[in-house]
């Protein structure tokens, strides 16, 4: 059977982590990082998630701010607002909610956020960099997903990496990560001949797809670690229930190690979007980025 891969605990001890880092920032050189969190409309689930980032901002001593709009806001007042966090000094992240409603241009939104404010690692200049090699602010998800994956395995050197699915929000960016880390990477998708026999090879496995429970344990090598990046609500039972893109059922009994759902890399995002307000502090300011 697979070590279960505690995500909420590591993104626990991360955030205790950021916590000391944030108070030894205000005691050496009197700087607060801070976060601009932006809604734009009532999208329930967006609501809940915004709550817990300003929250948990709040937590590790960090400056939170929320700026909440309704629904029908234009466009234009919505860049205006961005433009304005671009200009506050005291604002160190800005991250605008997904998703937008129907009559905002997300691209549009995302591309006028400064790059050195862009912890959610989408601005065109940050993915530029990240496929460089340059130092850069990444996705949220894809770094907690590499944070997992070597607390497991210690050096992922020389490791065979899949990477299934190749969306701008998960599958690019955490391959690119990878390959930093000197893996061998793969990326698969919907197109890919014979799926199994290419997931199959793999030491390390990011399954990123957005379809439910579709990798099954006999795709897995004996021994691999998994890191599946899937939330899926399904049906089952009569009841709703939260699954990855791995059958965790079988995987459990072929992998060497695997993350939950929930509970696996879900935990980790938004410790690591405080990971990365963080780091644009430290940037802004020109100083080291303390250990985290």
């Amino acid at each position: 059977m697979a070590k279960i891969i505690d995500g909420k605990a590591y993104a626990e001890g991360l955030r205790g982590r950021i916590g000391k880092a944030v108070a030894a920032l205000m005691s050496e050189h009197g700087l607060t990082p801070g976060l601009a969190v932006v809604l734009v409309g009532e999208d329930p689930a967006s609501k809940v998630y915004v709550a817990n980032k300003a929250k948990q901002t709040v937590e590790v001593g960090m400056n939170s701010w929320e700026h909440k709009l309704p629904a029908d806001t234009p466009e234009k007042d919505l860049l205006a607002l961005v433009e304005k966090l671009n200009n506050d000094p005291a604002v160190h992240g800005i991250l605008v909610q997904l998703p937008l409603p129907g009559h905002i241009d997300s691209t549009k939104v995302l591309t006028a956020i400064s790059p050195a404010k862009d912890v959610d690692g989408f601005h065109v200049v940050n993915v530029g960099k990240l496929s460089t090699g340059q130092d850069s602010l990444v996705p949220c998800t894809p770094v907690g997903s590499v944070m997992l994956a070597k607390d497991v395995l210690g050096k992922l050197d020389g490791l065979e990496a899949v990477v299934i699915g190749r969306s701008n929000i998960v599958g690019k960016p955490v391959a690119q990560l990878l390959l930093a880390e000197n893996c061998t990477v793969t990326i698969a998708h919907s197109k890919t001949k014979d799926l199994p026999a290419v997931v199959r090879r793999a030491d390390l496995v990011i399954a990123a797809v957005g379809r439910p429970e579709m990798v099954k344990g006999d795709w897995l090598k004996p021994g691999a670690t998994v890191i599946d990046v899937g939330i899926n609500r399904i049906e089952r039972d009569g009841k709703g229930k939260l699954v990855g893109d791995c059958d965790y059922a079988s995987c459990e009994k072929v992998a060497g190690a695997i993350t939950p759902v929930p509970g696996g890399v879900g935990p980790m995002t938004i410790a690591c979007l405080l990971y990365n307000t963080v780091k644009a502090a430290c940037a802004a300011k020109g100083i080291p980025q303390p250990e985290m």
